[in-house]
């Protein structure tokens, strides 16, 4: 039965101060999920999105692209945080003009899951070796493709990476399945303007 009596002073103060710091917690969650919203209807800038959930590190040894059973592949909670991302863009009614994706099965499967087939595209592909960088030439186009977007007002394209990939594009970490809103400035400059985070 529960305990009447009242809480100890440093123990009323600790429940305040937690009750406190969640709320300013869902409230910046709010205020980035409100910039991310605005930022996609005024257009002129890309989602970018590292894969969703995808258990493990790298591939296996002796992966093949087109075969997705040699390949670390989504989760189910993986699979759901896409469906969420795709909600998540249906219920504001936000179509985006173009989805790319990298050709690795679970960025394929993670932007088809949230918007339906997506067009593959190399330079979005994990890096290969030592070190996990982004080839130069893949980088160069990425940020090209970038710069026209960002001259597109009213629409913006969403693309599926890794990791990687958006670490040397936008110079950020990325969690699984977490969208960064990039903007090209005018020297070609990776912006990155806000964060979407995946829907609860």
């Amino acid at each position: 039965m529960p305990s009447s009596l009242p809480l100890e002073p440093h123990v009323a103060r600790r429940a305040v101060l937690g009750a406190g710091l969640a709320f300013a917690s869902l409230r910046n969650w709010a205020a980035q999920d409100s910039d991310a919203e605005a930022l996609l209807r005024e257009g002129g800038v890309v989602a970018a999105f590292r894969h969703s959930l995808a258990p493990g590190t790298f591939d296996p040894p002796g992966f093949r692209l087109g075969d997705c059973s040699t390949q670390r592949n989504l989760s189910e909670e993986g699979r759901a945080q896409a469906r969420r991302v795709g909600m998540w863009f249906q219920q504001r009614q936000l179509q985006p003009d173009k989805v790319f994706s990298s050709p690795w099965c679970r960025c394929v499967d993670s932007a088809t899951l949230a918007f339906g087939a997506p067009q593959v595209w190399p330079a979005l592909g994990s890096p290969h070796g030592s070190p996990e960088t982004t080839g130069a030439s893949h980088l160069r186009e990425l940020r090209a493709a970038l710069s026209a977007a960002s001259l597109r007002a009213g629409r913006f394209e969403v693309w599926v990476t890794h990791m990687f990939v958006l670490s040397d594009l936008a110079k950020t970490n990325t969690s699984s399945g977490e969208g960064l809103i990039l903007r090209a400035d005018r020297s070609g400059k990776t912006e990155v303007l806000a964060r979407l985070a995946v829907p609860a």
